[in-house]
């Protein structure tokens, strides 16, 4: 009974539209609430009645055939709690799309599929700094039956609202039943990964053409290490959301699963492809700054070694005014030339000969 209250208090009737915009204009739903969108899907096609109740579509699914495609953003546990009752969700896929914060996945419990996708967002900046955010992450959960599809999302970003509304224009794709939205989504966030890999590598250009150019005058060399340490700490999160979700479309594009209809199958492989490529992208980012940031230090060490080389130089040329100077300046009685007329200009023509010997010496060999 506390389960029916609770999807009860998810889908209570109210006058206010829901602030996330559901895609029906007939679909009103109460202010607040994780439901995003709820309808009944037949023959390709979203069937009247606005938003409907998990419950009502569910029934209606059942009766009249088709499936029922739930959106959710960010529900609570309390709010989820009916909709699993409902449609049988695993307590630990519950728990995890009540939480959030997983790996790419894709697992079965009995005849439900659960799969986890990171959505990636680009972050516009007018200048790449040391602290600058480069990607945004968000999740997509996605549990597939027979006759159902629930979607929960978190994060800002990655909403479907778009991506429902397409399916919508694509009658004879979504009549192929709930895997044609498993694989629409899986389209959906793989070109979002095509779409930031582009952006990313405008960035790392960036920041290779700053490294290899000549620096401003005043500048020194290295500092662009900041910034190549934080878009490296950007492309790792980047990393995270692809590499991980790999295994899971191998395995919706080669195995046959009785959840996955075989004319979708091959979408996936698709899919699969460009997961691919994107994948071989970020790799190849983190080669690359991996090299940007040694050849960024290479260059502040060669830096420090040339400023050495002239410290080293100019305290060789000052220690022979200083040697001499220290002798004559002992004070003893007895020293050469103290009573010849010219001695104290020979001693200062001679200690600029020597200098000026000692600095052309060095110049010549690449130290001045």
């Amino acid at each position: 009974m506390s389960m029916i209250r609770d999807l009860r208090a998810v889908v209570r009737p109210s006058l206010r539209k829901n602030p996330h915009l559901p895609h029906d204009p007939a679909c009103v739903l109460p202010s607040g609430t994780a439901v995003v969108d709820c309808a009944v899907y037949r023959d390709g096609r979203r069937q009247p009645g606005g938003c409907l109740s998990p419950r009502e579509a569910m029934r209606r699914a059942r009766a009249e055939g088709g499936f029922v495609w739930i959106g959710l953003h960010e529900p609570t546990e309390a709010e989820f709690a009916g909709i699993a009752a409902e449609f049988g969700l695993h307590p630990l896929a519950v728990e995890d799309a009540v939480h959030a914060h997983q790996r790419p996945k894709l697992e079965r419990y009995d005849d439900i599929l659960f799969t986890v996708f990171k959505t990636v967002h680009y972050v516009e900046h007018a200048e790449l700094t040391a602290t600058s955010e480069v990607v945004a992450t968000g999740e997509v959960m996605c549990f597939t039956g027979r006759d159902f599809v629930i979607t929960v999302r978190h994060g800002g970003q990655g909403s479907l609202k778009g991506l429902r509304h397409r399916l919508q224009g694509e009658p004879e794709l979504l009549a192929a039943g709930p895997s044609s939205v498993l694989h629409a989504i899986a389209d959906h966030v793989v070109d979002g990964y095509l779409a930031v890999a582009a952006a990313v590598q405008d960035d790392i250009d960036e920041v290779e053409s700053a490294v290899f150019a000549a620096p401003a005058k005043g500048s020194p060399r290295g500092a662009d290490a900041g910034r190549i340490y934080q878009l490296k700490r950007e492309v790792l999160e980047f990393k995270r959301a692809v590499v991980p979700l790999q295994r899971p479309m191998e395995l919706l594009s080669e195995r046959p699963m009785r959840l996955v209809d075989p004319g979708i199958q091959k979408y996936f492989r698709d899919v699969a492809d460009h997961l691919s490529r994107v994948h071989e992208q970020v790799v190849g980012f983190d080669e690359l700054l991996n090299s940007i940031l040694q050849a960024n230090l290479a260059q502040a060490t060669v830096a420090q070694n040339e400023d050495m080389r002239k410290i080293t130089s100019w305290a060789g040329i000052i220690a022979v005014p200083t040697m001499i100077c220290g002798v004559y300046g002992m004070n003893f009685e007895h020293m050469p030339e103290l009573q010849w007329r010219y001695g104290y200009p020979m001693v200062m023509c001679a200690i600029v000969g020597i200098c000026f010997t000692i600095h052309r010496a060095l110049r010549r060999n690449g130290w001045l």
